[in-house]
Formats: structure tokens, C-alpha cells, sequence
């Protein structure tokens, strides 16, 4: 509310001047609407939540004796090289057996095709994820993205073996 004082009449009898009239604006009822709106979008208002990956962490088995055997012809093995590079071989890697190693790119076309293929073929695949001490971290998201994307129920990361790590070596990819 805006008000404008006036000063008493001093009563001399002097020249008379134009009379000054201060002006007063009351703030309090802009300040209460300020506090009014803040406090609305404060309450309405909702956080945004971050996006984050889900992951399930395995339980460590109390009896090594109950623990199944994975068969060979349910395994998938993606191997996670140094320089952005993929391979993958199906099956178990043995010390009789040797897989054949095939090198994929991390595209729509490339590992997510395979998956989806592989997935197709055998519903009870087993992925297993063997990052290699070189790989990027960024690799390791992709293809754990690639894993949701392609609805993968079951897998699991790993450590790199020396057997996998001459195997890429030896394959010449």
C-alpha cells in the first residue's frame, strides 16, 4: 500500500511554498506474496533423481560344494582389450580347448547383434565380462549398457585370465 504524508501547517505567514509530500510504499504485502510463492514451489516441486545403473552384486557362497557348474555350450565370454577393442568366443576357455576368438566393435551392429543373436539361440546364456587392465572404464559401461539394453539376466564380470590374454594375443586381432 502506497501512502502520502502531509506536513502540519507551521502557521507563519510567510510566502507560501509548495508543500513537499513524502511518499511511503509498504513492501510488506509484495514480500508476504514472494514468501507465499516460494514456499508453494518448494513443497510442489520434485528433485530430480539421478539415473544410475542397477547393480546386483553376487552373494559370496557360504558352501563352495552347492555352487553349479556353468556349461560350456551356456557360456559367452566378451573380452574388453586395451585401444576400445572387443572380442568374444563362445564356450568355456580350457587348456585343451581353445575357442575361436572374434573381435566386434561396441555399436548397434556390433556386440548388441551378437548379443541379441546369442540370446536367441540359447535364452540360458551366460555372459561373462573380462575387462582387461588396459580397457577404459568408459568400455566397461558401455558394455554393461549393452547387457540392459539387450535384456541379459545373467552375467558377470571377471577377472582377465593369462589363458585369455594369450588367446587375444595369439589370435592376431
Amino acid at each position: 500500500m502506497a501512502e502520502i504524508q502531509q506536513q502540519a501547517d507551521s502557521g507563519g505567514g510567510g510566502k507560501k511554498r509548495a508543500k513537499k509530500m513524502s511518499t511511503k510504499i509498504d513492501m510488506t504485502p509484495m514480500v508476504d506474496l514472494a514468501f507465499l510463492l516460494l514456499t508453494f514451489f518448494m513443497l510442489t516441486s520434485t528433485f530430480s533423481k539421478p539415473t544410475v545403473m542397477e547393480l546386483n552384486m553376487p552373494v559370496k557362497p557360504k558352501n563352495e560344494q552347492e555352487q553349479t557348474e556353468l556349461k560350456a555350450s551356456d557360456a559367452f565370454t566378451v573380452l574388453l582389450g586395451a585401444d576400445n577393442k572387443l572380442y568374444y568366443y563362445d564356450g568355456l576357455l580350457d587348456n585343451n580347448v581353445k575357442p575361436d576368438i572374434k573381435s566386434s566393435d561396441y555399436s548397434a551392429d556390433g556386440i548388441r547383434k551378437i548379443l541379441f543373436d546369442r540370446k536367441q539361440r540359447n535364452p540360458n546364456v551366460v555372459v561373462m565380462i573380462k575387462p582387461d587392465d588396459n580397457s577404459s572404464y568408459k568400455n566397461m559401461v558401455d558394455i554393461l549398457d549393452e547387457m540392459n539394453i539387450t535384456g541379459q539376466k545373467k552375467y558377470a564380470l571377471m577377472d582377465i585370465s593369462k589363458n585369455d590374454q594369450d588367446l587375444i594375443k595369439g589370435s592376431g586381432l
